[in-house]
Parts: structure tokens; C-alpha cells; sequence
């Protein structure tokens, strides 16, 4: 997730301080995910390094404010403009898990595919209420739209990650009936 580049979209509407980014951020993508709000100034600090953001003075409380740069917004144009690279795929807990579990000593895979199954299933369910709850109202601003946005990618993400297990669990049953490979790993004629 780019920290970096959502600060600097919500900074494209005017300078903000640190706090209110993370709250923006967070509204903005539906609370999915959370910031630390060292992050933020940590992010802010690195941006303000690179000649992204500027400290624009301070709000009545005192508190200072970040503004977009020409090459800050000219970094932001070019992400809106770059598709988001998927050159590597990302380590997944959950495949390194399976993996791992499989020919271990003591531990039926199938077993861990299940109780990822029951997870997902409970984690879809809220998923699609949420999302049916937002779609019941008119998305009236931008931070409903996008609210929904992600929880419908949510809701896909896990109906993927459900379709996934059940192959995992075919496969299993297929390589149990099929007996395991001699050794060597290759399996038999």
C-alpha cells in the first residue's frame, strides 16, 4: 500500500496536518487500513525530504501544515497515470502456512484449510453486509464511493481466497487418494 502516494492525493485538495491526513486516509478508505500516525510523520518527513510537500505554516492550534509541491503533484499525476506493478507475487501468510503444513509431522493440512475456511467465511460475511449497508444509501460524496469501492474489493478478495482453499483441498484429496510420491518427490506411474 502506498502511504506515500494517498497522503500526497489527499494533500491535492489543500494543506493539511499530520492528524488529519491519518483521519482522512482512514475515512477514506473505510478504516481497511489504519495508520500510525508516526507513519504519517515519518512519510511526511521523507516527502518533505524529496521536495514533495512543504510545511505551509501552522493552523490555529498551532498545528503545522503540509502542502503539495509542483513535483509533488507532478509525482502524483504520475502515479494516477502508472498501472500499479504485480511483477512479484506478494508472500502470503496463508499460502506459506499451507505450504509448509504440508508433509509436516502432526499436522493435517486439511485441518488448517478448514480452519481458513471458517475465518474467510465469517470475514465474507461482513464483508458483503457492509457493503450491502452502503449500497442501501445513495453514495452521495466521494468518501462513501470509496468506501464502497473497497469493500467490494473486500468482498472479492475473500470470495477468491474461498475458491482458492476449495482448490487446495480437491488437490489434497486427490493427492491422498493417489497415495504420496515415493521419494524423490515424483510420483508414481
Amino acid at each position: 500500500m502506498s502511504i506515500r502516494h494517498g497522503l500526497l492525493a489527499l494533500l491535492a485538495a489543500g494543506p493539511r496536518y499530520g492528524a488529519r491526513l491519518r483521519t482522512d486516509f482512514e475515512t477514506r478508505t473505510g478504516g481497511t487500513w489504519p495508520l500510525n500516525i508516526g507513519q504519517v510523520y515519518t512519510t511526511l518527513g521523507r516527502l518533505e525530504r524529496d521536495g514533495m510537500v512543504v510545511q505551509d505554516g501552522v493552523d490555529a492550534a498551532g498545528r503545522a501544515l503540509y502542502a503539495l509541491t509542483e513535483a509533488g503533484r507532478e509525482e502524483l499525476r504520475s502515479w494516477y497515470a502508472r498501472p500499479v506493478e504485480r511483477a512479484g507475487p506478494p508472500r502470503d501468510e496463508l499460502a506459506i502456512k499451507l505450504v509448509m503444513a504440508v508433509g509436516a509431522d502432526g499436522v493435517d493440512v486439511r485441518e488448517v484449510v478448514e480452519a481458513q475456511r471458517r475465518h474467510v467465511a465469517r470475514a465474507l460475511h461482513d464483508h458483503v453486509r457492509q457493503r450491502d449497508e452502503a449500497l442501501s444509501r445513495t453514495p452521495e460524496h466521494p468518501q462513501e464511493m470509496a468506501r464502497l469501492l473497497v469493500l467490494e474489493q473486500l468482498v472479492l478478495h475473500a470470495e477468491a481466497e474461498v475458491r482458492w482453499l476449495d482448490h487446495c483441498e480437491a488437490r489434497l484429496l486427490r493427492f491422498t487418494r493417489e497415495g504420496e510420491p515415493p521419494a524423490g518427490g515424483q510420483p508414481g506411474p
